[in-house]
């Protein structure tokens, strides 16, 4: 007898903003830039690729593609899909006492 699996898409767990910030913040901690686009990915998802594209100034096709598992987006559709998610970017230091040295 086979054994039937159904596809797993992320997205329909991470369905309200505060998972959808952590796992961007997690991504964003690795500085692992594949899984930064991957959580990027989930979250258009899982808010409506269609939607976040037009807010992020793209077509859907190009934002599907940049955040691809093989994909490179560019800083601007970086930006521009983070804006359209409503999230925000910061910086901090990884070591506090590395500051001024």
């Amino acid at each position: 007898m086979a054994l039937k699996t159904t596809p797993f898409d992320a997205a329909e767990y991470f369905d309200d903003p505060e998972s959808q910030a952590e796992l961007l913040a997690d991504a964003f901690e690795t500085g692992d830039a594949t899984y930064i686009a991957h959580a990027l990915g989930v979250i258009a998802r899982a808010r409506g690729m269609t939607a976040v594209a037009k807010d992020a100034g793209v077509t859907r096709e190009a934002l599907y593609k940049a955040l691809s598992e093989k994909g490179d987006p560019r800083l601007s559709t970086l930006l521009g899909v983070t804006k359209a998610l409503g999230l925000q970017l910061y910086a901090k230091p990884s070591d506090p006492n590395s500051l001024g040295t």
